[in-house]
């Protein structure tokens, strides 16, 4: 499913395991390989993230600091 420009949304089936495909259009465009590892970031409000693999020295950093966007103090 295409969105507005620079958006996208795909459905996945969670399988008996808890696992699901990532779709191939996202593969390619995030360069995301088998044996790649990926990092999955949850927040109970907000939902379930999987962010592109240069973004983990930035969101590893933000999250170490505690300093996260949108983030009040009282959690």
């Amino acid at each position: 499913m295409n969105g507005p420009k620079g958006k996208y949304a795909w459905t996945v089936k969670v399988g008996e395991k808890g696992q699901f495909v990532i779709p191939k259009e996202a593969r390619e465009l995030f360069g995301i390989k088998p044996g790649d590892t990926l990092i999955i970031l949850a927040d109970e409000k907000r939902g379930i993230a999987i962010p592109p693999q240069d973004m983990f020295a930035q969101l590893s950093q933000a999250i170490f600091s505690g300093n996260l966007p949108g983030e009040s103090e009282e959690g």
